[in-house]
C-alpha cells in the first residue's frame, strides 16, 4: 500500500456516464452487493428511477440476494438477443435490477467491442432512470478497472480489517489513474461505531494524500447490524424486513449526503 502509483493505466472508454454510481471493493466480503441493493433502494425511496446493473460479471449474486429467477440476463443482452431494457426486472415503482449471469466466467473477461456495447447499453438506459448503480466485481483486474470508469462516482467499500484496507488503497490508486477528477467516496461497512469507521477512513485517506496526492471523500460508515445477516439470509432488502434498523439509517444517510451534493 505504500508505493508510488507509477505504472499508466488503460484509458477508459469515453467521457463517464453522469447518473452512473460504481460500487466497488478492493476484495470480497466487505457488503458490496448488500450495499449496493440497500443504496438502491434508498434512492429509489427518494423518489429517484433507479436501476441495478449487476456488473460481477461472471459471479453475478444481485439475483440471488434479491430472490430473482430473471427470465432474461446480461448474457443475453451482450450475446444481442435483447437490450438492457428488456433485462430489467421492476422490484418496485422506482427500482429496476438488470442481473448477470452467475458462473459464467467468460463474462469476466470481456473484449474491448462488448465492453462498448455495455457502455451503449448504459448510455441508452440513463434516458429512462435517474441514477444507475453499477455493482462490480471484487477486486481490480482490467475489466471492473474499465467499467469503474464509466461511471461518473465510484462509492469504494471497506471495513476496518487491514488486508480490505489496502485493497482499497489499490482500487482507489488505479482509479484515481483511469480518472483523476472522478468523485471517489469510501464507505467504511461494518464498523463498531460511527468514530471507528471515521479512523478506519482517516487511514486510507492519509495514504491516499501521501502517496497520490489524493484526497477521497468520506461517503459514510456503516454500523455493524445484524438485522443486514436476517434481511440476507431472507432474500429481502434491508430497508424492507428492517427499516428502522441502524444500518439502513446509515445507508439512508450515504444516500441523502450524495444526493445534496
Amino acid at each position: 500500500m505504500m508505493e508510488a502509483a507509477t505504472k499508466q493505466y488503460p484509458a477508459p472508454l469515453g467521457a463517464p456516464l453522469a447518473k452512473m454510481i460504481a460500487v466497488a471493493s478492493g476484495k470480497g466480503g466487505v457488503g458490496k452487493t448488500w450495499f449496493s441493493i440497500t443504496f438502491g433502494q434508498a434512492l429509489a425511496d427518494r423518489g429517484n428511477r433507479v436501476l441495478l446493473f449487476d456488473g460481477d460479471l461472471g459471479l453475478a449474486n444481485l439475483d440471488v440476494q434479491l430472490g430473482l429467477t430473471p427470465e432474461r440476463d446480461l448474457g443475453g443482452v451482450l450475446a444481442g438477443r435483447y437490450g438492457l431494457g428488456d433485462a430489467a426486472v421492476a422490484l418496485s415503482d422506482n427500482l429496476s435490477v438488470a442481473a448477470g449471469r452467475s458462473g459464467s466466467g467468460s463474462l469476466a473477461g470481456l473484449s474491448g467491442d462488448r465492453l462498448d456495447l455495455v457502455r451503449g447499453e448504459l448510455g441508452r438506459a440513463e434516458r429512462h432512470y435517474d441514477r444507475i448503480i453499477l455493482d462490480l466485481g471484487a477486486g481490480i483486474e482490467q475489466t471492473v478497472r474499465l467499467m469503474t470508469a464509466m461511471a461518473n462516482s465510484c462509492l469504494v467499500l471497506t471495513s476496518d480489517e487491514p488486508t480490505a484496507i489496502t485493497d482499497a488503497y489499490a482500487f482507489l490508486k488505479l482509479g484515481y489513474l483511469a480518472r483523476p477528477t472522478n468523485d471517489f467516496r469510501v464507505v467504511v461497512n461494518m464498523a463498531k461505531s460511527h468514530a471507528q469507521g471515521e479512523r478506519t477512513y482517516a487511514t486510507l485517506r492519509k495514504a491516499c494524500e501521501t502517496f497520490l496526492g489524493k484526497t477521497p471523500r468520506l461517503g459514510g460508515v456503516i454500523r455493524r447490524d445484524e438485522k443486514v445477516r436476517d434481511a440476507i439470509r431472507h432474500q429481502t432488502p434491508l430497508l424492507t424486513r428492517h427499516p428502522n434498523s441502524r444500518a439502513a439509517a446509515d445507508v439512508e444517510r450515504i444516500a441523502r449526503d450524495l444526493l445534496a451534493t
